[in-house]
């Protein structure tokens, strides 16, 4: 018999009896939109997870401090960061790039405001990772410094007159960080060195700033620093204090400074976050301390993982309740067309065909739940997500129910796969039925 006739016949059989057809179907329906709803969730929650960790910064860089400053010896030449380590860092396996950080505290003023900030010095690897919204990375070739100015950083600036500032009146200070340039003071606390200048730099760009559905700004990694190229701050401090003592570089047991730079910390990008629990390793081994998104992620994913298979265990449980009832509806279906089933054999219909028939009739019912309950699991969805939203669990993100097109594929064959393997039974109980017995049934 051809797929399309033994086809025909079951959606035949199954219109025959509308309300039992119906009922089951509708089993299949709720027992396909609790799981789907209940896996959504689940990865709605994993991924807003892991946004809320890209938020605080990439999840494929690791930081790595030296001992230096840390408790131990600050002339221990072993703790140092220096381009050397840099090298060595860079020769690691699955490392990409890496780069030196070096800090100085400034004051930044611009007319009556001023601040007291950390400038930053990156390579341009590092600051090609800064997303702008204005303006360019620094020039590596420029004569002077230029900055890269994070979008929250006016809310530091107070007015000198007043001492206020945002934090006070709740008012943004009337600070223009991208088109006006600032008035540098390089703080220094050595007393040799008591003497200050004051330098003008302009500002080449302006970290993006991210906003929420009010319009408020959001954290980002980078929103509350000031940054440079880190050649150019080098060169900068050099001229500046020749060759005395650099404050906030270490120097030998005579007080003399070092012929090369000590970083207050490094960056490592890794190629795939997958590895990046591999280079943190070797970097700790190495006796420096490291420090990624990626380790914190991991230990939330495992606590996801967890809550998933709860909510997607929850959702299996109406499903198997579902094949229950379809394969009690197929049994009947047996009980009632047993007369038929017997003609059919004494006709000369294959024991397949008949199998077949009875196996596309479950997955029918199947494909009709999962159908309508995938619908179902988007309206859902779109409930849950509107009033709940972002302020579930404190979750900063969009939407806590996500279903990707995989899940919605997997629903449907999953409940069709559950429809068959629930009609199984009855349909080799149907094969095994005596032709005379089932023609002389009553």
């Amino acid at each position: 018999m051809r797929f399309f006739d033994l086809l025909r016949m079951s959606i035949n059989n199954l219109r025959r009896r509308k309300l039992r057809t119906g009922l089951t179907v509708l089993g299949v329906v709720i027992g396909t939109a609790s799981i789907v709803v209940m896996v959504s969730l689940g990865i709605g929650l994993k991924e807003n997870t892991m946004e809320q960790y890209e938020s605080y910064g990439s999840l494929t860089k690791i930081e790595i401090n030296s001992n230096y400053g840390w408790g131990g010896s600050d002339n221990d030449e072993d703790s140092f960061i220096t381009d050397k380590t840099m090298d060595q860092f860079a020769a690691l396996p699955h490392v990409k790039a890496v780069s030196p950080c070096l800090s100085t505290y400034v004051n930044l003023k611009q007319g009556a405001y001023e601040t007291s900030t950390r400038l930053m010095g990156l390579s341009q690897d590092a600051l090609a990772e800064i997303e702008l919204g204005e303006g360019c990375l620094p020039d590596p070739k420029a004569g002077t410094i230029e900055l890269v100015i994070g979008n929250m950083v006016a809310r530091d600036f107070y007015n000198t007159k007043t001492g206020k500032g945002f934090w006070e009146t709740g008012e943004m200070p009337d600070v223009d960080l991208y088109n006006k340039p600032f008035f540098v003071v390089i703080q220094n606390w050595s007393s040799e060195n008591s003497v200050q200048k004051k330098y003008i730099f302009p500002a080449c760009g302006m970290v993006k700033g991210e906003t929420d559905e009010n319009g408020n700004p959001l954290y980002g990694e980078y929103s509350y620093g000031v940054y440079t190229d880190i050649e150019l701050l080098k060169t900068q401090l050099k001229r500046i204090y020749k060759k005395k003592p650099i404050p906030g570089q270490p120097t030998n047991k005579k007080g003399k400074p070092y012929s090369y730079f000590v970083y207050d910390s490094a960056y490592v990008y890794v190629d795939d976050m997958d590895n990046v629990m591999e280079v943190q390793n070797a970097i700790t081994d190495m006796g420096y301390q490291a420090y990624s998104n990626m380790q914190w992620l991991e230990q939330a994913q495992e606590q996801m993982d967890m809550i998933q298979a709860v909510l997607g265990g929850i959702g299996a449980v109406s499903l198997f309740v579902a094949a229950i009832g379809i394969a009690n509806t197929m049994m009947m279906s047996i009980y009632e067309r047993t007369k038929e089933i017997g003609v059919l054999k004494v006709l000369g219909c294959a024991m397949g065909d008949i199998r077949s028939m009875f196996l596309m009739e479950a997955g029918f019912i199947g494909f009709m739940g999962g159908a309508v309950g995938l619908g179902l699991s988007y309206g859902v969805s779109k409930l849950v997500n509107r009033f709940l939203g972002s302020s579930f669990m404190g979750m900063g993100g969009g939407d806590i129910s996500r279903i990707p097109l995989w899940l919605s594929a997997a629903a449907v064959v999953f409940a069709i796969f559950i429809g068959m393997l629930a009609g199984l039974f009855p349909a080799l109980r149907a094969m095994k039925l005596s032709p005379l017995a089932a023609i002389r049934n009553e």
